[in-house]
């Protein structure tokens, strides 16, 4: 195993790096900080960035739905202190395919997040009011855009009047933006959408029939991320979550004549946030069935979000027509709010 020190921050590899400098164990070891672990995989298969929580990912050789199931191999013949940081969740794995990969080393999440809004529908709109009523204490500002003026305007406007009389308690400043300032903050989020076919009128799942124009809309954001060198969160809430996550990695990561070159949006930078929803609306019809209400402390989603999601009822003990009963509730609820 190799040691080197690059920008003040410690990297193990199990090759060898001759450009980087080579340190000796014992000086790694002395590290209080993140401890990275380099790798070489395939960036079109791979995440540029993530925490090691078991040894054997510090051995991967690529990335796939195995890494569901925990290795059953129990001694990697690592030092004794690495398998401690492991525990401690201070080392990180680090692709050294992507071009950007020493970026990571330096960059820091903020205290306070700028945040900005792409689209103020009923779920930009409902997104920006639990962020102004609960995000004091850890959101600077957030900012609003939509290609609607009237829609910014009323938001700004309703937004910043949310208040609690009486309280110290901080409240994010909303203000609008202008589409070139768009990404100027830690986090976008996306929730603008196009094509909502009406209820009876769908031909297939709703959520697909929305992805030919909103991937069209965040195909144009990816591109624009990556002219903009964007460092912060891309996060994602309009449909379908998955395949737009997809589209932006894809899309963001060519260049000019179409050839991936990795300088866009690493994997690690986009978030999409659907199979949270999923679980959350899961919980919900477990509690209307007793033999399901453990649900939320024994339960977990898989999958995508929309059709292909597995709801398992409990891991402790899992019953699969149970399963399968909370699968279909989920899947439909999208349905069953739009009655």
């Amino acid at each position: 195993m190799f040691f080197y020190k690059l920008k003040d921050k410690i990297l193990i590899s199990q090759s060898e790096y001759k450009e980087l400098k080579r340190i000796s164990e014992s000086e790694a070891k002395e590290s209080k900080e993140i401890i990275y672990v380099l790798n070489r995989i395939n960036p079109l298969k791979s995440r540029r960035y993530f925490s090691i929580t078991d040894p054997s990912l510090i051995f991967l050789k690529e990335e796939g739905i195995h890494l569901l199931q925990k290795s059953k191999k129990i001694d990697y013949d690592l030092p004794l202190w690495l398998n401690e940081r492991i525990k401690e969740k201070r080392v990180s794995s680090l692709n050294t395919e992507y071009p950007n990969w020493q970026g990571v080393l330096t960059y820091k999440f903020p205290s306070r997040w700028k945040v900005n809004i792409v689209g103020l529908g009923d779920v930009g709109g409902t997104l920006l009011t639990g962020l102004r009523l609960l995000g004091g204490s850890c959101i600077e500002s957030i900012g609003i855009y939509d290609k609607n003026i009237n829609a910014i305007k009323r938001w700004e406007l309703e937004a910043n009047q949310i208040f609690y009389p009486f309280t110290a308690q901080k409240f994010p400043d909303v203000y609008q933006l202008r589409e070139e300032n768009i990404f100027d903050c830690d986090m976008f989020v996306f929730c603008a959408t196009v094509g909502v076919p009406s209820l009876g009128e769908e031909q297939e799942d709703v959520r697909m029939r929305q992805f030919e124009g909103n991937s069209k809309i965040i195909s144009d954001y990816a591109r624009k991320a990556r002219e903009k060198s964007f460092k912060g969160i891309f996060a994602i809430i309009s449909d379908p979550v998955d395949l737009l996550c997809k589209a932006v990695f894809l899309t963001g990561n060519k260049d000019t004549s179409g050839e991936f070159d990795f300088k866009g949006l690493a994997a690690d930078q986009i978030r999409g946030y659907g199979l949270g929803v999923m679980h959350a609306r899961a919980v919900y019809y477990s509690k209307q069935n007793t033999e399901t209400a453990e649900y939320d402390r024994e339960g977990r989603a898989f999958g995508p979000h929309g059709q292909g999601l597995v709801i398992a009822n409990s891991l402790k003990k899992y019953n699969e027509s149970l399963s399968k009963v909370l699968t279909d509730q989920t899947v439909k609820a999208n349905l069953e709010v739009r009655k």
